[in-house]
């Protein structure tokens, strides 16, 4: 019986360990994939994060030793069949994770392992400890001693055995080379003499010569596994883009029955991220030795104490020793740039929230940020907002989203080619990933005709991309309007803001109660705008950005001319989130963000995103989005629907083009003014009138359609282009 009982619990022990065992396996396996590709959700981003942390670039290592132990538990074997073998393989495995750390510079080595440089952070303490007590020479001896240790745990050899071994594959491979590959280099007439020999003669053989090729056999294995998993991984990418579940998307939709009708994008419509890491360990190193140099040659004591590597920027954070002022780092920005040969050195004094000066030196290369690598982030998908969008990578490669309800309204300027449009494009984008037309619309205003237009037909619009400046100015009071409409409803029902209004939408619902979307108004460029209509353009934002928050609009209103007649006073003061991208000069630097910096930016996406509540801006590297990306994903929210224009806003414009057609009496009168002025103006009327702004701009366009007066010159009055014949002639009836 006792026996009975002993085999019974050793039954039930073996079958625990067989299912530990399936149970890492498959821990492995998902560990494994994670790494190199995308398909295994929430929890493989989890393990690739923790796994590169852990082993950096060595981190394929770890889930292939997880499978390995699982792979032995399940056929049976226990922790105590583990001997040489398994410890001779993790003995090569920490010798690896040594060698990928080495190279790291001993002040940043933590760091940049945490990063995932290097062997992680396994790495870097194995490496730190081996430098600090045995020095480099020591550490590099060190590692070839591991490996040979680990070589002869695996094989089971003594350090004898493992010698004549070694010496006897050399001598089969020299041999294999004297006899099979050198002869193949002699040519024939050298030989034929040899054969032609009737007597034999002994002949005393020269030593054989050297080889054509200085073989060195072990560096091949290394290259060709290198190369391999290079394809393989290509492969595995391809494979994966053609899968037949591309539809399938990780963002939640509403309950609504009538949400169910659409279906979110899915992410494979965007581009992958290029998997390629450029060595700048080198570079690190060099650059942290010239800096402290260089600031000691000026008579500044301080040391790099940590080292933050992003896209295109390398921020070195400089403790300065006591007694050292800020302002005299600050002043050496040239003599720094300088010396490091860079294109320009921003100097951040102090980091916020760090007792340190952060010097930012463009990377040699720039590693391009695309949309698909920040909306594939926990940051982003864990977003509940759907006014969330994504904008880039900060200088330490973290991803930065923002989200336009918690801005509430933002600003962008910068100079032509900067990242401007790329940017309005991955906001529209990434809101399209996350939104369906009942949550989200947009009212787009596009004086220049070539950036927005291209989202013409997604069903989230109000109304076409309006690219009529002077219909642009009848869209923001239509906007206004709204906003006002909204506002009545919410004290109609004693709610606050459109979050709660939309909830009772939900739980009580009712006829007469619809869903209310959230409204983005987005400004391509605002100076087309000022140029055309100032007053009424301006009091229209300034209304929208003080009040439309709670309403659930929200603006976005970017401009290639950041001067203080087109982002006034007033425009500041009510839009508090801005992005300024690089531009041409400290005072534009100073008109968008109130300091400078912005003149020292890289272009290209380089921006400096200020948002509500900060102190100081935080520098990114701006997702790029590619034209193919963003008609997809136009495309794809096309099939699925036409838009459904507003029919308050298509009354609007057509009421305001009626007003606009109706002849004001007071036009004859004013057309007898500017012809005895020989030019028109509306100031010129709004003085010999008497009448307001808007009806002395409304008289002018009424002549401009007649053909009375000519177009818009910019500064200069309008040309007259009637006689007094062709005048009595128009207004003989009067």
């Amino acid at each position: 019986m006792a026996k009975y009982k002993n085999t019974k619990q050793k039954n039930k022990k073996s079958f625990t360990g067989e299912l530990l065992g399936i149970f890492l396996m498959l821990l492995g396996m998902i560990g494994v994939v994670s790494i190199f590709s995308d398909k295994t959700g929430s929890i493989g981003l989890f393990f690739r994060h923790w796994f590169t942390v852990f082993a950096g670039q060595g981190s394929f290592l770890l889930p292939l030793i997880i499978f390995a132990i699982g792979f032995k538990l399940s056929f049976g074997h226990t922790i105590k069949h583990f001997g040489k073998k398994e410890a001779g393989l993790l003995v090569l495995v920490a010798a690896f994770l040594i060698f990928l750390t080495i190279k790291l510079p001993l002040s940043v080595m933590f760091t940049m392992a945490w990063q995932g440089d290097g062997g992680g952070v396994i790495g870097a303490l194995l490496t730190y400890g081996a430098l600090k007590s045995l020095g480099l020479v020591g550490t590099y001896l060190l590692l070839l001693t591991l490996i040979l240790i680990g070589f002869l745990l695996i094989l089971d050899l003594s350090f004898k055995e493992f010698m004549q071994n070694l010496i006897g594959g050399l001598n089969k491979i020299k041999a294999f080379v004297v006899e099979s590959i050198f002869p193949l280099f002699i040519e024939e007439e050298e030989l034929k003499p040899k054969k032609q020999r009737k007597e034999p003669v002994i002949i005393e053989m020269p030593p054989p010569p050297e080889p054509v090729f200085n073989f060195q056999s072990e560096s091949f294995p290394v290259h060709v596994e290198a190369e391999e998993r290079a394809a393989q991984k290509e492969k595995e990418n391809k494979k994966t883009i053609k899968e037949n579940d591309e539809n399938i998307t990780s963002f939640e939709q509403l309950s609504l029955k009538d949400f169910e009708k659409y279906q979110l994008p899915p992410i494979s419509l965007l581009n992958r991220p290029k998997s390629s890491r450029n060595q700048m360990n080198r570079d690190i190193s060099e650059n942290i030795k010239i800096l402290e140099e260089t600031l000691e040659s000026f008579g500044v004591q301080a040391t790099v104490k940590e080292v933050s590597c992003g896209p295109a920027i390398t921020r070195y954070e400089l403790e300065p020793a006591p007694g050292v002022k800020v302002s005299k780092i600050v002043s050496l920005a040239d003599d720094i740039a300088l010396k490091l040969a860079a294109a320009d050195v921003r100097i951040e004094a102090p980091i916020p929230g760090k007792a340190a000066v952060g010097i930012e030196v463009p990377n040699k290369e720039i590693n391009m940020v695309v949309l698909r690598e920040i909306i594939e982030t926990p940051e982003f998908q864990n977003q509940a907002s759907p006014l969330a969008f994504a904008l880039g990578k900060d200088i330490a490669g973290k991803p930065i989203v923002a989200d336009l309800q918690k801005m509430p309204h933002l600003l962008i300027a910068g100079a032509t080619g900067s990242g401007k449009s790329v940017c309005l494009n991955t906001l529209i984008s990434s809101i399209l990933f996350r939104a369906t037309p009942q949550e989200v619309k947009f009212l787009m205003i596009d004086p220049k005709m070539v950036e927005l237009v291209t989202f013409n037909g997604i069903p989230h619009l109000i109304s076409p991309v309006v690219t009529n400046a002077k219909k642009a100015a009848i869209s923001l009071r239509w906007a206004v309007r709204e906003m006002e409409r909204r506002y009545e409803l919410f004290a109609k029902y004693g709610v606050r803001d459109i979050t709660r209004f939309n909830s009772l939408v939900l739980t009580k619902g009712g006829e007469d109660l619809s869903y209310l979307p959230y409204i983005v108004i987005i400004i391509d460029e605002l100076a087309d705008l000022m140029m055309v209509s100032p007053a009424e353009v301006e009091d229209s934002i300034c209304r929208l950005a003080q009040m439309a928050r709670a309403a659930g609009m929200h603006l976005v209103v970017a401009t290639q001319r950041p001067s203080v007649d087109v982002i006034t006073g007033l425009i500041k003061a009510n839009i508090p989130s801005r992005i300024s991208f690089a531009v041409s000069s400290q005072t534009d630097s100073r008109t968008i963000l109130d300091m400078a910096g912005a003149e020292k930016l890289l272009g290209k996406g380089d921006m400096l995103f200020f948002p509500v509540g900060a102190s100081k801006p935080i520098r990114v590297q701006g997702a790029y989005m590619s034209d193919k990306e963003v008609e997809a994903v136009v495309e794809f929210w096309k099939k699925q629907g036409d838009p459904e224009f507003s029919s308050e806003f298509e009354q609007e414009l057509d009421v305001e083009e009626d007003s606009q057609l109706e002849e004001d009496e007071l036009l004859p009168q004013a057309v007898k003014i500017v012809m005895d002025a020989g030019h028109a103006s509306i100031s010129l009327l709004q003085r010999r009138l008497r009448i307001g702004y808007a009806r002395a701009a409304r008289l002018i366009d009424q002549m401009e359609r007649k053909g009375i007066v000519g177009g818009y010159e910019g500064s200069k009055p309008r040309s007259v282009l009637i006689s007094y014949e062709q005048y009595k002639e128009m207004f003989k009836d009067l």
